[in-house]
């Protein structure tokens, strides 16, 4: 029987979808942390830019693109020493056949990705 995956699994693979989506718009990756409660978990650069992307990987009920004001504004001022723009970027993911149930390692999984949104 398949198990469901830790927060640690559902937050790599979070984190891969997020990834893809940020190399295909042409991003260039200067650090990826891929450890639970480490941020930013991407620092980019992108048009010579840097951007700080924080990345949650969020199931049913929670709404995957609704993120802690408070947390993202101090992420936003550490930024800010940087010059960096900030992002959130909200994975929702649940089972394949019935994204209320949690992912099942070796199964389908649906998700909700609506990309990066600046903070």
């Amino acid at each position: 029987m398949s198990k469901p995956l830790t927060k640690q699994e559902l937050h790599y693979l979070a984190m891969n979808i997020v990834g893809k989506d940020l190399e295909e718009q042409g991003f260039e990756f200067l650090g990826v942390n891929s450890e639970l409660k480490k941020d930013p978990q991407f620092v980019a650069l992108k048009n010579k830019d840097l951007h700080f992307v924080i990345v949650r990987a969020t199931s049913y009920p929670q709404d995957a693109h609704a993120y802690d004001p408070v947390f993202m504004e101090t992420i936003k001022v550490h930024a800010a020493k940087f010059e960096a723009k900030t992002y959130y970027a909200g994975v929702g993911l649940g089972h394949g056949s019935d994204y209320a149930k949690p992912v099942l390692k070796d199964e389908d999984y649906t998700m909700v990705y609506k990309g990066i949104q600046e903070v």
